[in-house]
Formats: C-alpha cells, structure tokens, sequence
C-alpha cells in the first residue's frame, strides 16, 4: 500500500479512470454486437440503424483516447463490410 499521499491520490484517480475506459469499452462492444445480430437475423434497416449508433459510440471512445483512432476505424470498417454485404 502507497504511504506518499501523492501515490495514494494516483491509485484513486487510476481507480476511476479504469472504471470510466471499462464502461465505455461496454458500451463499444454492445453497439458492435447488436450491428451484427441484425446482420446475422439478415435485416438491412436494423443493421444500418444500428451501425450508425456503433460509429457514434465508437468515435466517442476513440476521442476520449479510450481506443486509438486507428483502432476505432477499423471497428467500423469491418461492421459497415458487414452491413454492406447484406445487400
């Protein structure tokens, strides 16, 4: 256990950090799930409605440096090729 309080204050913040990136990161892999249970039950509009709530999710975790911007871009380059290939 940190003795210094400034160590004692980086646990602290670590803790709430990490809990912040984990509900985010959550909330990332939900919307990513529900574009490809739509794309799985093979219906265009949910899958498209849903794709464009996961871009949003997804571009809000990579500004908040949750995900790297690489990273989120290729989430949702591989959902929209799923999404395109219903057609």
């Amino acid at each position: 256990m940190a003795n210094i309080k400034s160590a004692k204050k980086r646990i602290l913040v670590t803790a709430t950090k990490t809990a912040r990136n984990k509900s985010i990161r959550s909330a990332v892999k939900t919307s990513i799930k529900k574009v490809e249970a739509a794309v799985s039950e093979k219906n265009k509009e949910e899958a498209t409605a849903a794709l464009s709530a996961a871009k949003s999710t997804i571009a809000r975790a990579a500004r908040k440096g949750v995900y790297h911007k690489n990273n989120a871009a290729r989430k949702v380059s591989r959902l929209a090729k799923l999404v395109n290939e219903l057609a």
